[in-house]
């Protein structure tokens, strides 16, 4: 790989180099721009004033599911997932950004072909880096609506892969909600249970425990939920328990909020114009989001680990 040391203004990897971000661009004819065969990962960079840097939140987390993920896509690439990571990290440092962040890695099919197949096609690594702040509001709360489009099947277009061409699932959904006035989505799945968000995961509270839709209700198994999980039973001591979640248990649980990599942890007010619990953001969602923001901007010695500092 060669160094980015040198160059100027905004910078993006591709095709195997540093350039500058306007360099990088793809022929009308690749493969992944015809038919949707990418994969990428969003991952948030958060600028810590102590430090002064840029602290990349879960960054070996979020490059272990891109590479888990290939073998989906069947994809093979020469960078290996400690190179990718250290592109990450050159990316950012090189930005000069003094905010928040948000990285972009993206595999995808570029060979200059027709077919939608994937196995057989080359596949190529590009990665850009723009800054970033409140995706959601995260205070007030969402004012959401459960949409008329079901979220893809895993034996139709696997969620738990963040395919570029099944974003127009989330985007359809998405875009329903805030043409009737709402701030976001949820979404079904086939059976007509509870899937996620339009493009985030989703947790209720109910008798004083976290629920969230298991690995098998078509969702993408999230970073951030993850970490939300795993914080809510060390930190706050919550009993976590994922399964189906029908949905009118969204009308009369005590609390529900979005997490992901861009929504954060985004607590909602009301869902389908029914409010939900005392119609504000909730105790127990609050706590989760102050420990959350704690953790990324390095305020919490015990997971700093999670936070890759980039410079």
């Amino acid at each position: 790989m060669a160094s980015s040391d040198m160059i100027p203004g905004p910078t993006a990897y591709f095709e195997g180099q540093y350039v500058p971000i306007e360099d990088a661009k793809v022929s009308i004819m690749t493969h992944a721009f015809n038919y949707g065969t990418g994969l990428f990962e969003g991952i948030r960079g958060y600028y810590c004033d102590q430090d002064d840097k840029i602290l990349i939140f879960r960054l070996r987390e979020h490059v272990d599911r891109l590479v888990r993920n290939f073998n989906i896509m069947c994809m093979e690439i020469p960078e290996t997932a400690e190179q990718l990571e250290e592109i990450c990290v050159n990316l950012t440092a090189q930005s000069g950004f003094r905010e928040d962040v948000y990285i972009r890695p993206i595999c995808y099919k570029s060979q200059l072909s027709l077919g939608p197949q994937v196995k057989g096609v080359e596949s190529s690594f590009c990665c850009y880096v723009i800054k970033l702040g409140d995706y959601v509001d995260v205070v007030k709360g969402l004012d959401v609506a459960v949409a008329s489009w079901r979220r893809l099947a895993d034996n139709a277009i696997p969620s738990r892969a963040k395919c570029t061409g099944s974003y127009i699932n989330s985007a359809l959904a998405s875009t329903e909600a805030r043409q009737a006035g709402f701030d976001e989505a949820i979404v079904l799945r086939e059976d007509g249970t509870v899937a996620e968000g339009s493009a985030m995961n989703i947790f209720m509270v109910t008798g004083g425990v976290l629920v969230t839709t298991p690995p098998t209700a078509d969702i993408l198994v999230g970073i951030t939920r993850n970490t939300v999980m795993e914080l809510a039973e060390a930190e706050l001591g919550l009993r976590v328990v994922e399964r189906p979640i029908a949905r009118t248990e969204l009308y009369v649980c005590d609390e529900v909020f979005f997490c992901g990599t861009g929504a954060q942890i985004a607590p909602v007010r009301s869902i389908d114009r029914r409010i939900v619990g005392g119609g504000s953001p909730g105790p127990v969602s609050k706590q989760l989001q102050d420990l959350y923001f704690s953790v990324v901007h390095g305020r919490a010695p015990k997971y700093r680990e999670w936070c890759t500092p980039a410079g």
